[in-house]
């Protein structure tokens, strides 16, 4: 199965930010990273996951360990009542990010993913990874 470890990061929120992801299947890996001028975390947490599930379209299965809560509790709790109320909140608020959580919502549709969260800046090694790439994305926007 390839597992998938996923991050944002933002200088200044808003400000430039940067997302990677790092996939492997135990014996190739592959990082991808990217950056955008005014973003903020969450969105760019949200495009790591999207970019990843975009790039690994030809497997069936696939595990995502990310450390944004915000991430694992939209796809696996809030996804489900946004979509059944039109795409608002609990309370009739808009949902932010609506156009990211779309795009996440049509990509996962076609793959089964297993949901990990991994405390952020704990020594996780794929994470950290994560985290350096993100953020050195975000740093060339300055």
């Amino acid at each position: 199965m390839l597992k998938i470890w996923t991050d944002g990061s933002c200088l200044g929120n808003p400000g430039p930010g940067g997302w990677a992801f790092v996939a492997t299947n135990g014996k190739d890996t592959a990082e991808r990273c990217g950056a955008e001028r005014d973003t903020t975390n969450n969105r760019m947490e949200l495009m790591a996951v999207l970019r990843a599930l975009t790039a690994a379209r030809r497997h069936a299965e696939v595990e995502i360990h990310t450390d944004s809560q915000y991430v694992k509790n939209g796809m696996q709790s809030w996804m489900r009542n946004w979509k059944r109320n039109n795409w608002r909140t609990a309370d009739k608020k808009p949902v932010k990010n609506q156009d990211l959580w779309m795009a996440l919502d049509e990509a996962a549709s076609k793959i089964k993913i297993h949901w990990h969260w991994c405390k952020g800046h704990a020594g996780e090694e794929m994470n950290e990874r994560c985290d350096e790439l993100a953020r050195t994305a975000a740093e060339s926007l300055k």
